[in-house]
């Protein structure tokens, strides 16, 4: 029987990893009015920020597991602990054990995550690096004894005929 898919999955290898550090302020003020170029440069400052677990308390874990998709692509599962997705939660004040994942593809960020699953099409031919990373609701990414708590997934996708 042939495949009808257009790749072909030849390893998955994890790499977990567990993080943290201390909330970072931007030394930026902000201006009573702002251009595009102001408010990406606010936006990038925001996702920049680090908010610490402390270590009296259990951190959330997140551990990324790729599933080949039965006829295209890759279905991803986010398997989370001591973390609470909260999508309708987004940019407001964030807490230790809630908010979204960021997903990114070789090195890229590619979305937010709001759930525990994620469907991806298409990945380039090659070594193709995937992580996750736990994010509060203001999109501090969550660190835990100097770590980001975040995951990676390594899919090798060969080459088309």
């Amino acid at each position: 029987m042939t495949s009808v898919r257009q790749w072909t999955l030849l390893t998955v290898m994890g790499l977990g990893a567990l993080i943290m550090p201390r909330p970072v302020q931007s030394h930026h003020t902000h201006p009573q009015t702002l251009s595009s170029a102001d408010q990406g440069q606010m936006e990038h400052h925001k996702h920049n920020r680090q908010l610490e677990i402390s270590a009296t308390q259990a951190p959330p874990t997140v551990d990324l597991v790729v599933h080949p998709d039965q006829v295209k692509g890759w279905n991803l599962e986010l398997q989370v602990t001591n973390f609470e997705f909260a999508p309708t939660q987004v940019n407001a004040s964030s807490k230790l054990t809630e908010g979204h994942a960021h997903l990114y593809i070789n090195g890229k960020k590619a979305t937010r995550l709001y759930g525990d699953w994620y469907y991806l099409a298409d990945l380039p031919p090659g070594a193709n690096t995937l992580k996750v990373t736990l994010n509060g609701n203001g999109h501090e990414s969550l660190v835990y004894r100097g770590q980001p708590i975040s995951d990676t997934e390594v899919i090798q996708v060969a080459p088309q005929p």
